[in-house]
């Protein structure tokens, strides 16, 4: 469900079955799936190299979801209009429960961010926390 539109940009709800939902959507095509919040200040400062990193891979999918509760819609879609991430597919936590929606992403998971989990053909998976460098996201796109 669209929860909020801004110039035709929109924030989904990510709700119970979201997560097997944009791996249905996207399956057989490579994918990164970048987790952050408002509250981390690293998430914020790899903004702008998400967005570096969005045009030169343009040929792998990048899904924002943000862990932020949707209450602070407007606000997150201020942080992604910023950095020119709003046209992107961007889901917002939509659910009082987010433990069991981290848990449906990834039971190993316990909320540190940013989280970035890189998805081949295949969708096999690996998941980083921390900020990475541009070398280190080069190096993972390109072994998708």
């Amino acid at each position: 469900a669209v929860t909020a539109k801004a110039d035709n940009k929109t924030l989904r709800s990510f709700v119970d079955g979201s997560y097997q939902q944009i791996l249905v959507a996207h399956e057989g095509r490579p994918l990164v799936l970048v987790i952050w919040s408002l509250t981390c200040s690293s998430c914020l400062k790899e903004m702008s190299s998400l967005n570096e990193w969005r045009k030169k891979t343009p040929d792998v999918e990048m899904i924002l979801l943000s862990t932020d509760d949707i209450s602070e819609q407007a606000e997150v879609l201020n942080i992604l209009q910023k950095h020119e991430l709003d046209g992107l597919e961007n889901w917002i936590f939509a659910d009082d429960n987010a433990q069991k929606l981290r848990f449906q992403i990834d039971p190993r998971w316990y909320g540190e961010m940013p989280r970035i989990y890189f998805f081949n053909a295949k969708h096999e998976r690996t998941g980083i926390s921390g900020v990475l460098s541009e070398q280190e996201y080069r190096d993972r796109i390109s072994s998708l």
